[in-house]
């Protein structure tokens, strides 16, 4: 193969591999950028989350009373998870100081997802609980479809909705405000 040739392909492999991830985007943009939707929990009692966190803590729910708290459903091998983690953290940071508005993530699987869980925060941030769900049951609890999922429960503990897909920070803050104004910021 000529050095011309070899230099055209050098060139075109990052060219279709961009392509091929815009298309992948285009077809799965629910799963990026996320869709508020109406829950089947939507004015009830948030289910109960306690569970053991990657960390080795326990977190409860009802610890997280008086603030939103977006409880995020993921998982480390699921491309829009990954996509959203940076968004997430963006989110998680701007409320830190004021804690109104705070994230828990919810990772299914046994001690190897735990693992990978670990790593991969511990690789790119999030410094909010990660409750390891073993069984599963928390997700079926939550009537999470599929990952990403997300679950808006507001300071009053019962659910607001839910965001089927990636989310975004900003995204998160709109409809939080939003259920502010309706609901007189419960």
């Amino acid at each position: 193969m000529g050095s011309a040739r070899k230099a055209s392909l050098a060139a075109a492999v990052p060219l279709v591999i961009l392509l091929a991830l815009l298309s992948w985007k285009v077809v799965n943009r629910d799963e990026v950028e996320g869709a508020f939707a109406p829950s089947t929990l939507d004015g009830k009692r948030a289910p109960t989350l306690e569970g053991t966190t990657l960390d080795g803590a326990m977190y409860s729910l009802d610890n997280d009373r008086g603030s939103w708290v977006v409880v995020n459903f993921f998982a480390t091998w699921c491309p829009p998870c990954v996509l959203e983690h940076p968004e997430l953290i963006k989110f998680a940071q701007r409320h830190l100081a004021t804690g109104d508005r705070r994230v828990v993530s919810v990772i299914f699987g046994g001690p190897q997802e735990a693992a990978l869980a670990r790593t991969f925060f511990d690789r790119n941030g999030g410094s909010w609980p990660v409750v390891i769900d073993p069984t599963g049951i928390v997700a079926v609890d939550y009537a999470v479809a599929k990952v990403p999922e997300s679950i808006l429960v507001a300071p009053s503990g019962f659910v607001y909705g839910k965001i089927r897909g990636g989310v975004t920070a900003d995204a998160l803050d709109a409809i939080i405000s939003e259920a502010e104004t309706m609901t007189g910021g419960s």
